[in-house]
Formats: structure tokens, sequence, C-alpha cells
């Protein structure tokens, strides 16, 4: 009720401050926990029978990856068209751009470097299923066969020589670059010519998040399945290792928030704690719901009142829900390392450098949906190459847990972003930043 009652002080209206209050067992992620206490349940009772729910867990990630393109696609293109006329908010987008990029890079290299220090994934003993330890092998043999392809014939691959064909082969990369440029054709348009085709791409976004919320909604079957199969082949010890990754992740994103956030909110002489107060209604939504598309709307009316211009907040969030998500390459850079871990791929440096390199581009595919960020990581596992696909299945149990600390990093990371590319911009109103900071309310 405190949430709704401060989103009235607001002016806004209940409907906007929280969702509408549902039936307990509708919630989605309370059947995804009854789900994963059900499947632990039955694996360690009947191992055998767990064991052969894998299927339930496959069928859902088959699910998952016919979202990937199209998906990737749409979030890009929408993201470029949302930034508006690029001569006209040149300097904003420029520095946007160039800030969303440095702080990625930071994000995915902390993952990696916290996931080989903390070890995640070592503590599960290497006791993954035989047939999928084989796999990743497997795996890991051709792709370093692979490694000596050259960087001609790597360049080569990256550009699609069909439009089409590169969404039926699920060429993530390929995709990419269409979205690309085909969003920047989109800029180049007359506004008259372009609006009916950004107003298409919206309401086609708008229908495949809602076919995505399908596919979510079996969530808990494939949740069940997967975490049966993990428990009734693997026995405790995955549990005790998916726990540890849990933990270690949460652990990453505080760190995260406070550290690296925290000094480049110092270096622009802000608070990072204050900030987080401003927005901490937003952040109690952000938990219950563990979708950063939840709080956009109420974010774009609130952070004018912090500094940055009604302009640049505008031009900054909505692209930075495509091009900034700081939670989510925390996630795909930890996972990476959880799942190389857990399956005996020793990765070399070259090979993490090179899937940061990846990952640098397809974490800005995920999209502001929950499980967005888990659709865009198993396109990132089998893109590489090197990882088990079947290791998404341990991961997916505790999915749930992690996606509200990386959504929620996401948002704090796209305010932080805001107010510090308007005072670089020159698009920050000191006064108006003076007079909350001293409002007592803010506090």
């Amino acid at each position: 009720m405190g949430i709704i009652a401060t989103a009235h002080s607001d002016g806004l209206t209940a409907e906007t401050a929280a969702p509408k209050r549902k039936a307990p067992w509708r919630n989605l992620g309370l059947q995804v926990a009854v789900s994963m206490v059900l499947g632990i349940i039955v694996g360690l009772l009947w191992p055998e029978f767990g064991a052969s729910l894998k299927v339930l867990g496959d069928i859902f990630l088959r699910l998952i990856k016919t979202a990937v393109a199209p998906l990737v696609f749409l979030t890009v293109v929408v993201g470029i068209v949302a930034a508006g006329d690029i001569k006209r908010v040149g300097k904003v987008g420029l520095i946007a751009m160039i800030y969303f990029e440095i702080v990625s890079t930071i994000a995915l290299a902390l993952g990696l470097a916290f996931g080989n220090l903390s070890g995640a994934g070592r503590n599960l003993g290497h006791v993954a299923a035989p047939a999928a330890a084989a796999k990743g092998a497997e795996a890991a043999a051709k792709a370093a066969a692979s490694s000596h392809t050259s960087f001609d014939q790597f360049l080569l691959n990256v550009f699609p020589d069909n439009f089409i064909g590169a969404f039926a082969r699920g060429e993530l990369l390929q995709v990419l670059v269409i979205a690309l440029i085909f969003g920047f054709g989109l800029m180049a348009l007359s506004p008259g010519r372009r609006a009916p085709i950004e107003r298409g791409l919206n309401v086609i976004s708008t229908a495949f998040f809602e076919f995505i919320h399908i596919i979510m909604a079996l969530a808990p079957i494939g949740t069940f399945g997967a975490v049966a199969y993990a428990v009734g082949s693997n026995g405790t010890a995955v549990l005790i290792a998916l726990a540890y990754f849990v933990a270690a992740f949460y652990v990453l994103v505080v760190l995260f928030i406070v550290v690296v956030l925290g000094a480049i909110c110092a270096l622009f002489r802000i608070s990072i704690f204050h900030l987080l107060r401003y927005i901490r209604d937003e952040i109690l939504i952000m938990l219950g719901t563990a979708s950063s598309e939840s709080v956009l709307p109420r974010l774009l009316e609130k952070m004018p009142a912090y500094g940055p211009s009604k302009q640049t907040v505008g031009l900054v969030l909505p692209t930075g829900y495509a091009f900034n998500l700081d939670g989510t390459s925390l996630f795909m850079a930890m996972g990476v390392i959880f799942l190389a871990n857990a399956y005996g791929v020793n990765l070399s440096w070259d090979q993490e450098f090179g899937l940061l390199a990846i990952m640098l581009l397809t974490s800005k595919g995920a999209a502001t949906v929950s499980g967005g960020s888990f659709v865009v990581f198993a396109a990132t596992v089998t893109a590489s190459g090197i990882l088990p696909v079947d290791g998404l299945a341990l991961i997916f149990g505790v999915y749930r847990f992690l996606s509200i600390a990386l959504a929620t990093c996401n948002v704090i990371g796209n305010a932080v972003a805001t107010v510090v590319v308007a005072k670089l911009a020159g698009e920050f109103d000191p006064a108006t930043y003076a007079q909350v900071e001293s409002d007592p309310r803010s506090i």
C-alpha cells in the first residue's frame, strides 16, 4: 500500500504505481518457486524419473530460442529510433553511446573477473550428466579447431548474405548487423515517411512481448523439468553449487552498484545513495516484477525533477533500456564462467576476450521484459560454440532469483547514466537538483 500511496502523492494513478493485485497462485514468481521445490523433491526421491523429465526443460528452451532473432531485431531497431533525430540531438546521443559502451565493458570485464575469482561452478565438482559433459568437451574441441579461422573469415561471417536467412539460421551477430543498418536507415527517412513504420514496429514489438509472455507462462513447467533432471542426474551437489552462484551474483551486483556506479556518481558530484533513495519506490516495484520495463513510465516522469532536462531523459532512458544493461552484462559474463567451470571447459584468455567481444554486442539485444536477458544469454551460449547448451537448464532453474538482481541493476544503471550524460552534455539543471537534494521527502 505504501507504493500506491506514494504514487498518488506524485500525481500518478494506482494502475501506474503498481500492477493490479492478482491471486497469489497466479503469480509467475510463486509458480516458478513452487515448481523448483517440487523438482528438487522429485529429483531427490525418484532420481530416475526426475532425470527423464529433461524433455520438459528442453521444450521450454526450444520455445525460448524461437524468440531470439526477432527479439534482438525489434529491440535494437526500436532503441535506435527512440533516440530521435541524430542531427538534432547528436551531442546527447553520442555521449550516451560512448558512456554505454564504456560502462558495459566494465560490467562485462568485472563479471568475468569475479566469476574466475569466486570459482562459481567449480563446487559442482563436474557432476554434470556424462552426455552433457561429453557435449561440452565436443563443443570445446570444435571451438579449439575453429579458433584457427582467419580474422577475414570471421569478419565476413558477421555480415549476412540474406536478410531472411540470418533469422532462419539464428545467426545472432548477423541479425544485429541487419538491425543496426535498418535502424539507421529509418533515421535517414523524413519524419512523415518514418512515422507509420515506427508505429508499425511499436505495434509488432508490443505483440511480440505478448508472445514472450505466453512462452514465459510455461516457465514453471520448464523449471520443474529442468530442476528435477538436474537434481535427479547430479544429486545435492548441484543445489549447493547453484545456491553459491546466486549468492555470489548478488554480491557482484552490490559491488558494481556501490563501487563502480558509486565512483561514477562521485566523479560528477552526485551521491549514489541519494539517487537510490530518490528512486526507491521504483526499486521496490522492480523487486516484485523483476522487469525493468515495469518502471520506465515512472522514471520518464520522475527523472527530470532530479536535474536532467526532459529531452535528455526522453533520449537516454529508452535508449539505455536497449543499449545500457549493466545487470544483464554482469549476469552474462558470470554465467559463462559458471557454465565453463561446471562442465570442465577450460577457457583460455583469448577465448574469454572473444566471449567478451560477443557479449558487448549480444547484451544490447536483451529485452526489457522478464526473461529477456536469459533469452539473449541462451543465444550467446549457443553462438559461442564453446559452452554446452545443456548447461542452460541448470541456470534457468534459479534465473528468477537472478533476474530480480540483474533487472534492478539495469534500472539503477540507467538512472545513473541519465544524470551523467545530462551533466556531460550541459543538459543538467543544478538548481533543480539542489531543490530535490534539500527535500526531506527524497531522503
